[in-house]
């Protein structure tokens, strides 16, 4: 899943000479856990299964098609989210375990409910997205510093186009669920493409962010700009001309967007001397 893989990500930036990939691997299995632990919160939440019967989107999950009952959601969740942040606290440490209780309650107790009362919604979602990378940070160095920032703040700043730009595209299916979304409240579109547009712009120092934190070479600089670039064209088009095609074109380049940042990264990457 794409949490697996920020984590990983986090992990990967954050390791010195050498990568201890079966820490890595327990990083990932415990991360899981807290992560399907965390959407199924979400989706047995009490006022959820009703809501995803509304919509296109969900209606199709486990509980609101009725192939599963909300009692036997709970106790996946509750193992999971138990055997994932045991193997964290086990196998990597307290700090990312505690990471990982956080992120679980912020998604279920804080994000969950949110989706219904405000259009703010989606930044705190954003919030929650963040925080795998640095789980898998605070796995390899046993501590967050600085640069663990970058890599979160990459995470947060991309949910923004790639969630506004679905809002805009599945904005009857949201109003039908009754989830506050901010393409709810911009007839439109204007407001929620320049939004999507600010914070691809915000992304853009990214790169040379990771090379100033000491964990990427000067490569990883020019093809995270470049990137960036496509994502500032992809919203820009979707700010001049609101529409379910433009919003379309930057979803499918969001999504393009995460995994070629992440792998080049990975190629890119430099021993971490955490001196920032």
């Amino acid at each position: 899943s794409l949490v697996v893989l920020t984590a990983s990500a986090g992990f990967v930036a954050a390791s010195g000479e050498h990568i201890d990939y079966a820490k890595l691997g327990w990083t990932c299995l415990g991360t899981l856990g807290a992560a399907a632990c965390a959407n199924t919160l979400n989706q047995a939440h009490v006022y959820e299964v009703a809501n995803d019967r509304l919509m296109n989107r969900t209606c199709n999950r486990p509980l609101p098609a009725g192939r599963m009952g909300r009692l036997h959601a709970l106790a996946f969740a509750a193992v999971c989210g138990a055997s994932g942040l045991w193997i964290l606290n086990e196998k990597a440490n307290g700090l990312t375990a505690g990471l990982g209780a956080a992120n679980i309650l912020l998604y279920a107790a804080i994000y969950t409910p949110l989706k219904q009362m405000t259009i703010a919604n989606t930044w705190v979602g954003a919030v929650v997205g963040a925080i795998p990378p640095l789980m898998g940070w605070a796995s390899a160095a046993g501590e967050l510093d600085a640069g663990s920032a970058v890599l979160a703040a990459a995470l947060f700043f991309w949910q923004m186009p790639h969630f506004l730009a679905l809002a805009w595209m599945c904005k009857a299916d949201y109003m039908a669920g009754g989830f506050r979304m901010l393409s709810m409240v911009d007839a439109t579109g204007r407001r929620t493409a320049l939004a999507a547009l600010r914070h691809s712009l915000y992304i853009a120092p990214i790169g040379l962010l990771a090379v100033l934190a000491g964990f990427a070479s000067e490569p990883f600089a020019w093809e995270a700009a470049a990137l960036s670039a496509y994502l500032v064209y992809g919203s820009a088009q979707f700010a001049r001309t609101p529409s379910q095609a433009s919003a379309r074109k930057l979803f499918k380049g969001s999504l393009l967007y995460l995994p070629l940042l992440l792998v080049a990264l990975g190629v890119h990457r430099l021993p971490n001397q955490h001196n920032v």
